[in-house]
């Protein structure tokens, strides 16, 4: 296909995309300024009114000045968390919970009181090992942990809540009216409830790191923000978003992650209006009754969060870890682990905004062939629409959508579509009616439906809070509704923050209302969430429920691991974005969004080809793995810019393939377990300060250390490698290297720097087929690693890669390999399991051997032993085992003598 040259996109012209001052910052937002200036207030604790129920405690609070009753209940789980909840002893009416995050009520363990006075009582569970003790006045909440006090929640007495009040007869211009009435330019937004805001802040003792709340283009490490900006979560179309800003892009994850070397917690706040998060490092003295021994520091480091949100009720939930993978279970366990996505996901996906029409997606697709370049998915943006009506097809340039869907299904691969959240208001639409006449719209304060601009103009936008509007969009996905699909095609939801073009901060003004009567700004940060649900379920149910769906969302909140795969956004072609994007991924990693990725190469603006090269090699060492590219962008297939970038293209997108065996057995991990596959290398050596601050370099799994190259013309890289005692070897040369240094790295445009760490075993493909259905079909090698103590092992997962067999038939099949005193062992990693599996090793290399084997002796069940013939690579003293043909169902040993 010849290289199709276009001017770059004037963005000044697309009203979408009209500058940065149309965002709010924390002085604009009245509520923010109310808590930041307003007196602090001083709660007690009424001690006499505690009483102990099934699921914890409750007591009242007042606060004396303002007469506010206020209600707290503390649950504390039997996983190792504690949830916080405060309300309006006696609301004039129900204030917002957030609905359908949490996947169910959490196991409480029942308390007892340990010690109580006139001043405080001391609750425990879980044995004793854990505490609370609510202090009377002023009111401070401590959880303890063998009897250190790990967090206290309302340690600066910044607890608020705005109780719900009756609107006055006629607004005044007073202080007193612009609390039920807030202007930002020249919208004006009318608070039914008036002013509702909650806020609160805890002290995390001992702790100097802290992570998470994405989504912001900023490090992982969270900054203090006690000289700036609060960060904003608050979902937002923010076109080439400022880079190190802590402004809201477009998810929100309200979970805070703090880790020190011997204890790693969580924060959840629980709340989908808008929310500010400050941050403050610090030092303090130790606290009574925590006096250390003599010649010890007499301070140690604390972290401040104070939370701030519109509305709602006060819900937080302490997960009290205690390491990263204890918390990140304990994160699963609540807002549910991450989908397990088909197998096709996790390969290479093309994309464009917009690839003009079917004969252009076949020139597509047979480039790639072409060109021997893997990939499984090609997609199609807002143009491929009949005049931006989704669910259907411009008959002009798509006559034939099915029959294009079968072309690419003959080769095994797939397409995936654009479904937005706005709908064009249009009476000779079936689907504009079905909306209307269902009831299925947002309404505005007035009653009417809403009406916002977007692309396709004038539209009306559906409330998929509701349950009746989500299962109906959910069948607008069957076949014989949405003409010209089939079922390979997959969806993706964007725009779903939601963009309306001519809104407040260019989204849904506060003040719509959605189903139940819930105005817009309590559940905002919810709305992409709930179309992403609804999506899914469309999948699902177009399947009769026996296919795993894809769905892809812009927008995103706690709980959408559960649905599928998040992307970073409108990015740019810079080198700069490319460096961003691995803390912006390890932070959504850390709080649950597992399955998420960068568009490669930048959505907007021109990538020279070395940026586009490098951006390649980074993603493909990544979860989500998609090239895509604005209009009005030049066209950047792999093969545009010479035979040189399109051979190191190539290599990275097949060296993907090769490894998905072992991604997509560290998604069946994500999906069991809550442990992402891509993490920061704290999370591996909790231990090591010197990896909390790393954002530049990355684990996959616990085997793969990866730095990706962000800069231009670099001919080394340097690298931390972590662990005194650990050995890494270099993937590319075999090479081992004792951990526990900064090393050196020389690269070329071909290589990236990853190393393999010792004590692992690693499973590839041997090749990389034209797709991931073709790879499926290829035999196994095993690298296996030693550690200084001859040791490694590993995991292996199969399945069939589509279905939902593994879940409702134990159709899977999950092998463990061990390498202990010489002998290499397959073994079964479940009881469970019966997928029959036909895949075969061919080839296993040992990495780290002293010496030269002098046999190798192969034990299968039920076969005579064998003699195998081997390599010896003296220079890296590499073992290498080919012409195997072992069934990786099949339990077998490989018996290496070192002569």
């Amino acid at each position: 296909m010849a290289e199709v040259s276009q001017p770059v996109v004037n963005v000044s012209v697309i009203p979408e995309y009209e500058g940065k001052e149309e965002f709010k910052k924390s002085e604009n937002v009245a509520f923010y300024r109310r808590q930041i200036q307003g007196p602090n207030l001083h709660h007690r604790v009424l001690l006499d009114t505690m009483v102990l129920t099934e699921k914890g405690a409750r007591f009242e609070l007042l606060e004396p000045d303002t007469q506010a009753a206020l209600l707290l209940c503390v649950s504390p789980c039997k996983n190792d968390t504690v949830r916080i909840l405060i309300d309006e002893l006696q609301p004039i009416k129900a204030r917002y919970r957030v609905p359908d995050v949490l996947t169910g009520e959490p196991q409480c363990a029942q308390l007892r009181v340990e010690r109580q006075s006139k001043d405080s009582v001391t609750l425990s569970w879980s044995a004793g090992r854990h505490q609370v003790c609510v202090w009377r006045f002023p009111f401070r909440l401590e959880i303890l942990c063998e009897d250190k006090v790990m967090v206290t929640f309302n340690s600066k007495g910044k607890l608020w809540l705005e109780t719900l009040q009756d609107p006055p007869s006629e607004l005044q211009d007073d202080h007193t009216g612009s609390l039920w009435k807030e202007t930002f330019r020249q919208f004006e937004d009318i608070k039914a409830n008036g002013p509702s805001s909650i806020g609160s802040d805890l002290c995390l003792h001992g702790f100097s790191h802290v992570y998470g709340l994405p989504e912001h283009a900023d490090g992982l490490q969270l900054r203090d923000t006690r000289d700036g900006d609060p960060y904003r979560l608050y979902n937002l179309d923010v076109f080439a978003y400022d880079l190190y800003s802590r402004l809201g892009l477009y998810g929100s994850v309200p979970l805070l992650v703090a880790h020190k070397p011997d204890r790693t917690l969580g924060v959840f706040w629980l709340n989908a209006s808008e929310t500010f998060v400050h941050v403050g490092y610090s030092m303090s003295a130790p606290r009574d009754g925590q006096t250390p021994p003599l010649k010890t520091r007499l301070v140690e480091p604390q972290t401040d969060v104070h939370w701030l949100s519109e509305s709602g009720v006060i819900d937080c939930v302490v997960l009290l870890g205690p390491g990263p993978q204890q918390l990140f279970t304990q994160y699963a366990q609540l807002t549910g682990y991450q989908a397990l996505p088909p197998l096709f996901a996790l390969g290479y996906h093309q994309s464009r905004w917009n690839y003009n029409d079917e004969a252009d997606v076949k020139a597509v697709d047979a480039g790639f062939d072409r060109h021997d370049i893997p990939y499984d998915v090609i997609w199609l943006d807002i143009e491929h629409t009949e005049g931006k009506r989704y669910f259907t097809w411009d008959s002009a340039l798509f006559p034939e959508p099915a029959n294009l869907q079968r072309h690419l299904e003959e080769r095994k691969r797939k397409l995936v579509v654009i479904t937005d959240p706005h709908i064009k208001i249009d009476p000779g639409w079936w689907l504009s009616n079905e909306a209307r006449d269902g009831g299925h719209f947002v309404k505005n304060r007035d009653g009417q439906n809403y009406e916002g601009s977007c692309w396709p103009g004038n539209s009306n936008y559906l409330d998929f809070s509701s349950p009746d509007t989500r299962a109906w969009y959910s069948r607008c996905f069957s076949l014989d509704k949405y003409k010209g699909s089939t079922p390979s095609l997959f969806v993706w939801n964007d725009m779903n923050e939601p963009s309306v073009f001519d809104g407040p901060e260019q989204t849904m003004p506060k003040d719509a209302v959605h189903y139940g009567g819930w105005e817009h700004r309590e559940l905002h940060n919810l709305y992409g969430f709930y179309q992403h649900m609804a999506t899914a379920d469309g999948l699902i149910t177009r399947s009769g429920g026996s296919e795993r769906p894809f769905v892809l969302s812009r927008s995103f909140f706690a709980g959408s691991q559960r649905l599928g795969a998040v992307w970073t956004g409108d990015n740019v072609a810079s080198w700069k974005y490319l460096s961003i994007s691995i803390p912006m991924l390890l932070s959504l990693s850390v709080t649950g969004i597992a399955f998420c990725g960068a568009d490669v190469g930048g959505f907007v603006q021109d990538p020279e080809p070395e940026l586009l090269v490098r951006w390649y090699q980074a993603a493909a060492l990544q979860p989500f793995f998609r090239g895509h590219s604005a209009k009005g962008t030049k066209r950047r297939e792999p093969w545009l810019f010479g035979e040189k970038v399109t051979a190191a293209i190539r290599t990275a997108i097949q060296q993907r393939y090769c490894l998905l065996p072992y991604w997509y057995s560290l998604f069946h991990l994500a999906h069991t377990s809550g442990l992402p596959p891509l993490r920061p290398l704290w999370v591996e050596f909790p231990g090591e300060q010197s990896t909390f601050a790393v954002d530049h370099q990355y684990m996959i799994g616990g085997a793969l250390l990866v730095s990706p190259v962000t800069k231009p013309r670099v001919q080394e890289v340097r690298v931390l490698l972590p662990g005194s005692g650990e050995v890494w070897y270099d993937v590319h040369t075999a090479k081992a290297h004792k951990g526990g240094q900064t090393l050196s790295v020389p690269v070329t445009l071909d290589t990236v720097p990853v190393f393999q760490r010792g004590g692992s075993v690693v499973c590839r493909s041997t090749g990389s087929g034209s797709c991931t259905a073709e790879q499926q079909q290829l035999p196994l090698s095993i690298t296996a690693a030693l550690n200084s103590e001859g040791l490694a092992d590993g995991e292996l997962y199969l399945d069939d890669g589509h279905s939902f067999g593994y879940r409702d038939r134990k159709a899977f099949c999950l092998r463990r390999f061990s390498l202990l005193s010489g002998r290499l062992l397959c073994r079964p990693g479940s009881e469970e399991g019966t997928f029959a599996c036909g895949a075969v090793v061919q080839s296993v290399s040992v990495l780290g051997l002293r010496s030269k084997p002098s046999t190798v002796v192969l034990h299968v069940s039920g076969a005579k032993d064998s003699f195998a013939a081997f390599e010896w690579t003296e220079t890296c003293c590499m073992l290498t085992v080919n012409k195997l043909k072992l069934r990786v169902a099949m339990d077998w040993e490989m018996e290496i003598h070192e002569g």
